[in-house]
């Protein structure tokens, strides 16, 4: 749990959103997610991509998507996905230029962006 918190919250802070109403959003999904592993320990190595992706489910509610794809300089903003939405070693993928970007955790290398509606 620790390190899946680690993962988002490096994320969250290579795109400069990691505001405390926004950690308190990763501090939100942790406990969840915490209760699920105790339900299913075989999952826990999926912690981190389910954390990433309410993390990014919540901002979209509240502020827009987040992380800004990086690659795609032309067109409307998009954010980044998770892949695989429920397995080991979650990265950032961007669909419509079919790449990986980064691996969950490892934004500050690729460029995270900031939110946008």
């Amino acid at each position: 749990m620790h390190a899946a918190r680690a993962l988002v919250l490096a994320d969250l802070v290579a795109g400069e959103v990691a505001d405390a109403d926004v950690v308190s959003l990763v501090e939100e999904s942790v406990v969840q997610r915490r209760w699920w592993v105790e339900q299913w320990p075989d999952g826990a190595e999926f912690v981190a991509g389910l954390v990433a992706q309410d993390v990014q489910d919540a901002l979209l509610e509240r502020y827009g998507r987040w992380p800004l794809c990086p690659v795609c300089g032309a067109g409307d903003p998009h954010a980044l996905e998770v892949e695989p939405e429920l397995g080991p070693d979650p990265h950032w993928v961007c669909h419509k230029a079919g790449v990986k970007v980064a691996s969950v955790g490892a934004l500050g290398s690729a460029g995270g962006g900031t939110p946008s509606s």
